[in-house]
Formats: C-alpha cells, structure tokens, sequence
C-alpha cells in the first residue's frame, strides 16, 4: 500500500480561542468503498439546491471496477494481464483508456531517464511486492540480473490510433500499479464534473485529487503524512485547489532482513530497492496519474538525483530525507511547490 497523504476538511485550529465559536456548516457529502486492494473516498460540495445523483456511489463504484478490470496485474484476467502473457511481439489492440495510461507511462520513464520504468514489473514480483505472495527474502545478484533483462521502457510502443501497444521482447512484463490509482482518482474527477459537481476532493489511498472550496468555504487542506512506520503524524500541511496530490515513500510496504530494510520501490537501473536516505516525496500536479508516476520517479532516483530531475523540470515536489543518525528527517522542496505549503506551527 502507498504512503497516503491524510486529507482534512479544515485547517486545524491554533490554540482554543475559536472553540467557544458555534461552528460554520459543513455542506459535506461523503462516499466511500473499496478500489485496487485499497480504498477511495469522495468529498463532494453540492451547489446551493443541487440534489446529486441516487445513483453515484453506483456509477462510482462501476467506474473503478473498469479501471481494475483494465489495468491491474493482481486480476489475470484483466486487460493489462492479457497484454502480459500475450507472446506476440507485433501491434496488439487494446482499449483507448490502457492506450492512454501506458503512453503516459512511457513520457514518464523517458522523462526521468529511466528512474521510472512501466516495465520494471519483473524486478518488483521478484522482490515480493507483486501479485505473488509475499517472500520477504533478498534474491541472489544472479535472479536479479536475469530480471533486469526482461526491463527496458524502449522495448515497449504505444499507438493512439488505431490503439495499440508493442513490445519487442515476448516475455516483456508491463506494470502501471505507480499509474493506475492516479487514474482512478482523474477519472473520479472527471465523473463529479460531469456531474456538476465543482467543489471536491476525491482520493484513492495516497493519491488525490481537489477543486474549489470544502463544505465549509475554506481551500482544502492536506496533511502531508510524516514517515514513521506505524505510526500517522502530520509532518506539513499543504492547500490546494484545481490541482493533484500524491505521495510516495518506503516506510509502509517494505521488509527487514538482517537489519536491513528494503522497500517496494525499486530502481530500475539497479535492480534493487531505493537506499534509505530519501524517506517520502510529494508531488504536486495539475493530473493525478502524472503526480503518481513522478513521485515515484523521484523516489527511485534517490535524494540527490531526483531533486536535481525536480528542478530542472520545474516539478512541485516536496522531499523528506533521512538524517544521517537515521533518528530525524530533513526537508527539501522545489521552488514550484514552495507557494501551496502553509506556514508551520510554532
């Protein structure tokens, strides 16, 4: 499971001076279920006499079945596990909407230099964070190198029209589990607005994505979580509105051998897990499958070079490092993300 950002419906108040005030209405409408091995929650201000839909939790719930049923490599049956097992190494027809996320997909991996790889997936099941049951075991350099073999974003092609996608390589293994729920959480987005809905926040796990006012009149806020295992602690708070949020971090879905900890997010140029001095990187963005796929893009180039890739592409990205002694965080942020953090509290 992603690292989530902890989403408040208002600012948190300082001290008590405010709570003998009668508090303002909150005009709130929420939905909640659960997505991709997950959960996603909606936030919906209805206009002034606007009477939403009987029926939304329902299309909502339909939608984000589609998009499993489309791109998940945990469902065998889905689209995206059909690609993978087809042995065909020519144009194979796929839905405009799998189109669409692995195209964007492939912008990321040549945007990072490949520190973002849809085709790391092999890399992944072989460190026990895929749809196999888990191992919690280091694998030797021998499965590792022959694991990197079958990784390469330029082995893959996508085609708008007709829809296609083409891999070079029979045994080419394409995961957008750093995509998916980004596009879950646009889609989300695009289903209220279609709606008439234009004040929301709708999110699955770690990644969301806001417009306008909350249902108290008040930008939204987001707590950008601090990275503690076990534990959920606010490091800074963030407000946003017409834009996306989405996290990535190793201090959730990981395991520990020999006091070692390896993390879920592997960099495709070595075949291993990102080292521990980068904790956790927020992205912000105008789409959420854009911020999901860069967050982890960063993770996987590490402190130094993922902030360097940040800044010379002008991305909103907040970094949280490991101090040396592995006892504090340090951070770090891009000029771009500077004017959505709020002041902290003394």
């Amino acid at each position: 499971m992603r690292p989530s950002c902890l989403h408040l419906s208002i600012p948190l108040l300082a001290g008590l001076a405010l709570t003998a005030c009668e508090p303002a209405p909150d005009f709130t409408v929420r939905l909640a279920g659960s997505t991709m091995g997950t959960s996603y929650e909606l936030k919906l201000v209805p206009a002034p006499g606007q009477t939403l839909p009987t029926d939304l939790k329902t299309q909502v719930d339909a939608m984000l079945t589609r998009v499993n049923q489309q791109m998940s490599t945990y469902d065998p049956d889905s689209e995206l596990s059909r690609f993978n097992r087809n042995p065909s190494t020519d144009w194979i027809a796929v839905s405009p909407e799998l189109q669409q996320v692995v195209a964007e997909g492939l912008r990321i991996s040549d945007l990072s230099n490949g520190a973002f790889d849809i085709t790391v997936g092999p890399l992944v099941n072989l460190w026990g964070f895929g749809p196999e049951p888990r191992r919690d075991q280091v694998p030797s350099d021998q499965a590792i190198a022959q694991a990197r073999e079958r990784v390469g974003y330029w082995r893959l092609q996508a085609r708008a029209e007709p829809p296609a996608l083409k891999k070079d390589r029979p045994d080419l293994y394409v995961d957008l589990s750093a995509l998916a729920k980004g596009y879950g959480v646009d889609q989300l987005a695009d289903l209220v607005e279609a709606r008439g809905i234009h004040n929301y926040l709708v999110s699955i796990s770690g990644d969301l994505r806001a417009k306008g006012l909350n249902g108290k009149g008040q930008p939204w806020t987001i707590a950008i979580e601090r990275p503690v295992p076990g534990q959920r602690a606010v490091e800074r708070l963030i407000r946003v509105s017409d834009h996306a949020v989405s996290t990535a971090g190793d201090y959730r879905n990981y395991f520990e051998q020999n006091g070692q900890r390896y993390s879920h997010i592997i960099n495709p140029r070595t075949g291993r897990p990102v080292p521990q001095t980068l904790a956790s990187v927020t992205v912000v963005s105008k789409l959420d499958m854009q911020a999901d796929a860069i967050d982890t893009a960063l993770m996987a180039a590490g402190a130094e070079q993922g902030f360097k890739l940040a800044t010379d592409h002008h991305l909103a990205a907040f970094f949280i490092l490991v101090s040396p002694d592995g006892k504090s965080f340090q951070e770090r942020y891009t000029p771009e993300f500077e004017p959505f953090l709020l002041p902290q509290q003394p």
